[in-house]
């Protein structure tokens, strides 16, 4: 299938690679491994960067999906987890377990023709990025200098 200017629609997901089944028996790992950089890119290219998307009006904090893929297909990821960060500071966590399935994905019009974008896990791609270079703590705001009593 064509769409966006020519561009080929990859209808399939990327599927996220698992931990071997003879090491989970003998480790607490983590099970799903999460995308490396390769299929995370694979996976945010199919995005269709819709101009209303219902997957930011599905999402209950509303981040702005579209804009946080563009960035991430660009490798832009300093810019991309920025976007997030704009409305979730938890990236690595509600990647893994926010219910992506019933929410944003549910509503992405990818969805139609074929599975939906992956949100969650290009969401903790970028968490888990920013936890492997060290994450930056945000300034504190200046006092107010108004003191209560």
């Amino acid at each position: 299938m064509r769409g966006m200017a020519g561009k080929n629609i990859i209808k399939e997901a990327v599927p996220m690679r698992k931990l071997p089944m003879n090491e989970r028996r003998t480790t607490f790992k983590e099970v799903a491994l999460g995308y490396n950089l390769e299929e995370a890119l694979k996976e945010a290219s199919r995005c269709l960067q819709c101009t209303d998307p219902p997957c930011v009006k599905a999402c209950p904090l509303h981040i702005d999906v579209p804009g946080f893929i563009k960035l991430l297909r660009e490798k832009k990821f300093e810019e991309a987890l920025n976007k997030i960060k704009e409305v979730n500071d938890f990236p690595a966590i509600t990647g893994r377990v926010c219910p992506q399935e019933l929410l944003c994905q549910a509503a992405c019009v990818m969805g139609k023709i074929g599975e939906p974008i992956n949100i969650g896990r290009l969401e903790r791609f970028l968490g888990d990025l920013e936890i492997s270079r060290g994450i930056r703590i945000p300034s504190l705001p200046k006092s107010r200098e108004k003191k209560w009593p």
